[in-house]
């Protein structure tokens, strides 16, 4: 796939078969991430894998009940709060795995580093046919210092960037975009 149309296929996928992701396909994918530019050409960036769908599931269902605990913690918004309050709504989509994106310090310009990882991540995936959606609901609870004990994640790394991996049941459709807003300065 050529990168235009990487950019302009990637999608949010919240549908994902049961197809496992192998480790050399993830490791792949992040060494595409790590492709990305950082300042000073520091590489801020780290990441975890969890395949253990068993796994996933209960990571999901903690973050979203941490959430549900006191909803002033969710600022995503009315329609954020709906759909953590059904039911059904799993936060990571069933997907086979999940790649944690993180800045290896609180350093200027750390996290926006690893949101470019990120991003060459998704479009990595994205080309070799994998969706990706990216969870936001998901970092405050990854971030909590417990959380990370019990995860055996750094303590000094903060998680930027939950991204959910797998094969998709279906490529969304496009929602559009509206036209970029450009001010020319003289």
């Amino acid at each position: 796939m050529e990168l235009p149309d990487a950019i302009k296929n990637r999608r949010a996928v919240r549908d994902y078969t049961d197809t496992a992701i192998t480790r050399s396909e993830i490791e792949s994918i992040i060494s595409a991430a790590i492709e990305a530019p950082s300042a000073m050409n520091l590489q801020p960036w780290s990441f975890a894998v969890v395949t253990n769908r068993d796994h996933i599931a209960d990571y999901g269902k903690r973050a979203k009940e941490w959430l549900l605990a006191d909803l002033s913690r969710n600022a995503f918004g009315d329609h954020a709060r709906q759909m953590l309050q059904d039911p059904a709504f799993n936060i990571f989509y069933n997907a086979p795995a999940l790649v944690l994106v993180m800045a290896k310090s609180s350093s200027s310009q750390a996290s926006e580093d690893a949101c470019l990882a990120a991003q060459n991540l998704m479009l990595a995936a994205r080309d070799r046919g994998l969706g990706t959606c990216w969870i936001g609901f998901a970092r405050p609870w990854l971030n909590l210092p417990a959380t990370k004990d019990e995860l055996g994640l750094p303590a000094q790394c903060q998680v930027v960037a939950p991204i959910v991996l797998g094969h998709p049941k279906a490529w969304p459709a496009s929602h559009g975009r509206n036209p970029a807003e450009i001010f020319w300065l003289k």
